[in-house]
């Protein structure tokens, strides 16, 4: 690992993991994980399907049964907190599954989540649309209607209504077409800028990572296998193949 693969220390962290094991019912999925994610980062987390990218975010959610180790979130060590109690503290997730509401239409989906959050100082439609053009001409359409890459482009939104400090981006791109994965590319690259917000993008995609990442993880088999700055890998063909044999996207 090169130290410019490390995050700078001119940086606040926003997220943190050290030495983090967790256990899937009486399997341990994570095996001494260590990653951070800077303030206005955007972070990659890549490794093949089973990885365990879906247990490092769960554990960060602290919806793993069993674990160990230290994971920390805007300042705040995340031990004993429930799911609801990290979200509020700033971190927002977006599963794999998207889970939009079929029966409204995308303004509904994300007034919805604003109702859910009742808070003050929330982000409004009109923001979202403003800051996420593809947004605006999807509001009127309903759940059932979008594409799997609108699909996605409303739950980001949606993430964002409480305007959190640290994003969980769960394998975006999954089943997308290759003109919408460029889209969506779009998109969360304008995150931290507009919404003030780092982002950690777990994905197999190789090519989505390198174009929007700071810095890249990967993970096999619950391991951090590798650390580097996403400049680093994307120069270093021998490693993409013997790390990651996934393919571009």
């Amino acid at each position: 690992m090169s130290d410019e693969a490390v995050q700078s220390e001119s940086v606040e962290t926003m997220l943190s993991l050290e030495s983090v094991d967790a256990w899937y019912r009486s399997a341990q999925a994570l095996f001494g994980v260590s990653l951070s994610v800077g303030e206005g980062e955007v972070v990659g987390l890549l490794g093949r399907n089973g990885a365990g990218k879906s247990s490092t975010f769960n554990a960060i959610m602290g919806l793993e049964v069993r674990r160990r180790g230290l994971i920390s979130a805007v300042g705040r060590s995340l031990d004993g907190m429930s799911t609801d109690a990290i979200a509020r503290l700033g971190v927002s997730w977006v599963p794999e599954d998207r889970r939009i509401f079929p029966g409204l239409t995308v303004r509904e989906n994300i007034e919805l989540a604003r109702f859910a959050a009742n808070g003050r100082g929330l982000v409004t439609v009109d923001e979202l649309a403003d800051a996420l053009p593809l947004l605006g001409p999807l509001l009127g359409k309903q759940g059932n209607h979008l594409s799997g890459g609108e699909q996605q482009l409303v739950a980001v939104a949606r993430a964002l209504v409480p305007r959190p400090r640290v994003l969980l981006l769960d394998e975006p791109t999954e089943g997308l077409a290759p003109l919408v994965v460029d889209e969506l590319a779009s998109a969360i690259a304008t995150l931290p800028r507009n919404f003030g917000v780092s982002v950690l993008l777990a994905e197999q995609n190789l090519d989505f990572v390198i174009e929007l990442s700071d810095r890249v993880y990967v993970l096999e088999t619950g391991r951090i296998v590798h650390a580097s700055t996403t400049k680093e890998l994307a120069a270093d063909a021998e490693a993409q193949h013997r790390l990651l044999t996934i393919g571009a996207g």
